[in-house]
């Protein structure tokens, strides 16, 4: 790379003497870049050191800044217009701006309308109609807060296409709709930008262990709750994810692009990636159309000097990522990669780097991009509508011709799952009739089904089929995500015609299902426990000073001459509480049916026909969750803030973040629950914690923090052997490391057998499937009662898994469950709140946190 001197010189000018102008270029930025077809800027259209204070690349730029930036563009410029798409967890505005000639602002509900055709009524498209029609090109910037560069580049994106003045200009406005989504994570972006900048003096320094280069934990990559927001285009979890697939959906764009940054030891990458790790539902013109993008790309850093790569490492098979989302949908996903500065500037092998090249270069393939949409325009609309006008012989060629989702004992899983499928356009419907298939039956009213032959055909096949031969041994992530699965819904792949079955198409699944049956009791109530929102149901409970009860044994429940069969884990409500009278105990069941969508029974008499009665002592009066979740420098942020999430969000209960080096210092008592939900926690005191859960306390070690447990001696497993070092002899050098990394599980579904009597499996069934991305299979303990899931002895449902590891996963243990003192030890060496799109097994982490002491 070529690193510049007068860059720096220009930067630190900048600081000291305010000067806003940079030398021997129009475009505003603190270094030099080519362009062609400009020939002026528009002195009527605010730069953006006018409105943020700052010349682009020589400090990071905030959020506000940037909203600010762009909405005073909107009002100056006719080319422009600026919509509102999300809000996230802290109340930052997410933004993209419509950027057209105004000819075409003049008519964009027309060129939506012909752009719509293509997908929902392609055979009315003709390759005349395309001769006419704007390619819509959508541009994502920095999903991830640290790779800061992007919105930079999005921010002179819009100055250049809304100030400048030229054919090329020109030629851009009149043939795209161009969308600008120029900071896709605030939060995370805020958190690194206050960083770097409050940590940065006058005169900033290249040194990678300086504190500007050192961000604390949790770094600004991830979201408010620590997750990569570009695992979630698929999951939805969250509202920057909702928004940004709102704005996709709506426009269905040709092109897509998702820029990012990698470690600073690198040059620059663009797809397209790893051939064969391409996943087999993208059709191959999608990767030729890439490649012919590519090109663009690199005629642009070729003439800039600028080093890059293609094809290797990253692949293009996840369809959570947002370059591969959109590559099974008719759209072309393209990923960058730039080589990072993090700071303002830092050393790399390749020299020192400045912000304002990283700037410079994601500009660059930000313009290329766009060169190569007008160029390659027509067959980028040609490809999309082919792309769906082909669904009817997919749906042909396919063999299952719809897929069948019951509701089982937890409506709200069902309507969870069909409301993120409805915000990916799929189209659901009600049964019309009753389906028997494999051995399952489904029933009006409990079910829906989705129909295959649909447009969006391709992208349900991609996330609900399960994925079980693949072309690569190697995965940049996941290798399978089957949505029933992950769910934990009872569904069934239907191999005959479906008309028959599907009934009208239901629009919206709004949470719903809460029954009471009975009525208001002088006993008690019985709140069944399974329901997704039940934790968040029997927390508010507690909250309110509410007195429950969980029962360990099964109950039969006669109300109104009719027998209720209740299971395990079902929680009591006495009616007279020591603090609640029976009026506001009666109030808060009839606001969790309501709210939580619950089933509760009001009981008629503590007397039931069998054993055991209401007053049993086999019901365990239940303790409110005082939840320390263990965080800071060891703790692995991603899995952290999915615990968090899962509390907050989910279930409206609080957790206390405590870095692990306090463990020793504060007060413990204060928690009846720490978890530990992944990482190699480092600074914390196993003495402490140790002490702790022998005084009572119930340790929560989830996924890399079970094996913490286990190195510290709070649980004894056997860990099974795997001979990597043998399996690897004779081996070329050359291949060793994909043969180590095809021993790795970077993500698949095991099915477990559950002991469904042990509290910390209330609610569930017999058999249950869990994700798993961690390499170690351990022995169940062999203690009595211990073992509450344990993989079955052919366990993999979906995903890669290699023959040694095939052989090594049949009967290892998933949970396990502990006493220690008067404490209790919880392992869960499978992640249950897995990028919050497992709600198959949330339930298992809330057993926890409520039932932790019961057994």
């Amino acid at each position: 790379m070529k690193r510049r001197l007068h860059i720096y010189l220009f930067a630190l000018c900048f600081l000291l003497t305010g000067v806003l102008q940079a030398e021997a270029q129009e475009l505003p930025l603190a270094t030099d870049f080519p362009l062609e077809g400009v020939e002026s800027y528009d002195e009527a259209i605010s730069k953006p050191e006018d409105v943020i204070g700052h010349v682009i690349g020589t400090r990071h730029t905030e959020s506000l800044q940037v909203v600010n930036y762009f909405n005073q563009i909107a009002e100056e410029s006719d080319r422009v217009i600026i919509d509102e798409y999300a809000r996230s967890y802290q109340n930052r505005a997410l933004v993209y701006a419509t950027v057209t000639s105004e000819a075409n602002h003049a008519r964009l509900d027309e060129i939506h309308e012909a752009n719509e055709r293509l997908t929902t009524d392609p055979g009315s498209v003709t390759d005349a109609d395309l001769e006419g029609m704007p390619a819509v090109v959508y541009m994502g910037y920095s999903v991830h807060g640290d790779e800061a560069s992007g919105t930079e580049a999005a921010v002179l994106l819009l100055y250049h296409l809304a100030a400048g003045n030229g054919p090329a200009v020109d030629e851009m406005l009149d043939n795209l709709v161009i969308l600008i989504d120029p900071n896709m994570n605030p939060d995370g972006r805020d958190r690194f930008a206050y960083w770097v900048n409050q940590n940065r003096g006058g005169v900033h320094t290249t040194d990678v262990q300086d504190r500007e280069h050192s961000q604390p934990w949790p770094r600004g990559r991830t979201n408010h709750y620590w997750f990569a927001l570009n695992r979630d285009w698929m999951p939805l979890a969250h509202p920057e994810s909702r928004g940004e697939i709102g704005v996709y959906q709506y426009w269905r764009p040709q092109v897509l692009t998702d820029f990012h940054e990698m470690g600073r030891n690198s040059t620059y990458f663009f797809q397209p990636g790893v051939p064969e790790r391409t996943h087999p539902r993208t059709p191959d013109i999608n990767q030729e159309l890439t490649m012919e993008l590519a090109r663009f790309h690199a005629r642009q850093l070729d003439s800039m000097g600028e080093l890059y790569w293609t094809r290797e490492r990253f692949d293009d098979y996840y369809y959570g990522k947002g370059s591969t989302y959109p590559d099974v949908q008719g759209t072309v996903g393209i990923l960058f990669e730039q080589s990072s500065s993090r700071s303002l500037e830092t050393e790399t092998n390749y020299g020192d780097i400045h912000y304002s090249e990283t700037v410079r270069n994601q500009f660059a393939t930000t313009i290329s991009t766009l060169e190569g949409s007008v160029d390659l325009r027509e067959r980028l609309l040609r490809y999309q509508r082919d792309f769906f006008a082909e669904v009817p012989e997919r749906y042909d060629a396919f063999d299952t011709k719809a897929y069948v989702v019951g509701y089982g004992n937890d409506p709200q899983r069902a309507q969870g799952l069909a409301n993120i499928l409805q915000q990916h356009r799929v189209e659901i419907h009600e049964l019309a009739e009753t389906v028997e298939q494999g051995g399952q039956r489904f029933e009006p009213g409990d079910g829906f089904i989705i129909p295959m032959n649909q447009t969006q055909h391709q992208f349900i096949r991609g996330v609900m089929e399960r994925a079980e031969t693949f072309p690569d041994s190697l995965f940049y992530d996941v290798s399978t995500w089957t949505l029933p699965l992950a769910f934990g819904l009872p569904h069934a792949e239907l191999q005959q015609n479906p008309d028959r079955f599907v009934g009208p198409q239901r629009t919206n699944f709004d949470f719903d299902g809460g029954e009471f049956v009975g009525r208001r009791s002088n006993v008690g109530y019985i709140m069944e426990w399974g329901r997704y929102f039940a934790p968040r149901a029997l927390y508010s409970l507690q909250k309110a000073g509410v007195q429950t009860m969980v029962m360990t044994e099964e109950m039969s429940v006669p109300i109104g001459g009719t027998t209720h069969e209740i299971d395990r884990g079902a929680i009591l409500i006495p009616a007279h509480q020591p603090d609640v009278e029976p009026d506001e105990v009666f109030r808060h069941v009839q606001q969790i049916v309501e709210e939580d969508h619950v089933r509760v029974l009001g009981v008629e008499s503590g007397l039931m026909p069998e054993r055991p009665d209401f007053g049993s002592p086999s019901a365990n009066v239940l303790e409110k969750p005082r939840v320390a979740l263990v965080t800071g420098a060891g703790a692995s942020q991603l899995n952290v803030g999915e615990a968090w999430h899962q509390m907050n969000e989910r279930w409206d209960m609080p957790a206390s973040l405590i870095d692990g080096n306090r463990l020793g210092s504060v007060d413990l008592s204060r928690y009846n629950t720490i978890v530990m939900a992944g990482g190699s926690y480092g600074s914390v005191s196993s003495d402490a914690v140790e002490s702790w859960v022998r005084d009572g306390g119930t340790l929560v070690a989830i996924h890399t923090g079970a094996e913490w447990a286990m190195r510290n001696n709070f649980v004894e497993l056997e860990q099974k052997s795997l001979q990597l070092d043998s399996l690897l002899l004779g081996r070329p050098y050359a291949d060793l490391s994909a043969s180590r990394g095809a021993q790795n599980i970077g993500g698949s579904i095991f099915e477990a057998d559950v002991d469904n009597t042990h509290p910390l499996a209330y609610g569930y069934s017999d058999q249950v499937p869990l994700f798993r991305n961690v390499n170690r299979f351990y022995e169940p303990s062999g203690r009595p009662g211990a073992t509450v899931a344990a993989y079955t002895d052919d366990p993999l449902m979906s995903g890669y898994l290699s023959t040694e590891q095939r052989e090594l996963a049949p009967g290892s243990t998933s949970i396990e469950a502990h006493r220690m003192g008067s404490g209790r030890v919880v392992l869960m060496l499978d992640n249950p709140n897995f990028r919050a799109f497992w709600w198959g097994t949330n339930g298992f982490f809330a057993n926890t946190l409520f039932f932790g002491r019961s057994f």
